[in-house]
């Protein structure tokens, strides 16, 4: 049986390269107004316990921002080597650093910053 002729992807390879990038850039400015609550709370909250919470909301957000990067790059180098699906464990770590992400911003607003 043939397999019939070769697939041209066209752009859509450089398409979905460009959208997981544009939705990093906007998780980092989620993390960057996180950490910005954090650092202005200790500046105006009494609260110690809140400064640190938000702390653990900018550490959380931190490390769910590197690990969304790691698995753009890496989903990147994948779509330069073929237009396969993405693996399965990259949408599952991307999938829980955007929750653990949101999470974070979800607590950051309920602590006042």
């Amino acid at each position: 049986m043939n397999p019939g002729p070769a697939r041209d992807p066209g752009l859509q390879p450089e398409r979905t390269s460009l959208a997981w990038r544009r939705t990093l850039l906007a998780l980092v400015v989620v993390d960057l107004l996180i950490w910005r609550s954090w650092v202005l709370a200790g500046n105006r909250t009494p609260d110690p316990g809140a400064v640190e919470y938000l702390g653990i909301c900018a550490l959380t957000a931190a490390l769910a921002t590197v690990v969304l990067c790691l698995c753009v790059l890496e989903r990147g180098r994948e779509l330069h080597r073929s237009t396969a699906a993405p693996r399965a464990v990259i949408l599952r770590w991307a999938s829980s650093a955007a929750v653990a992400l949101a999470a974070s911003a979800v607590a950051a607003v309920a602590l006042g910053g």
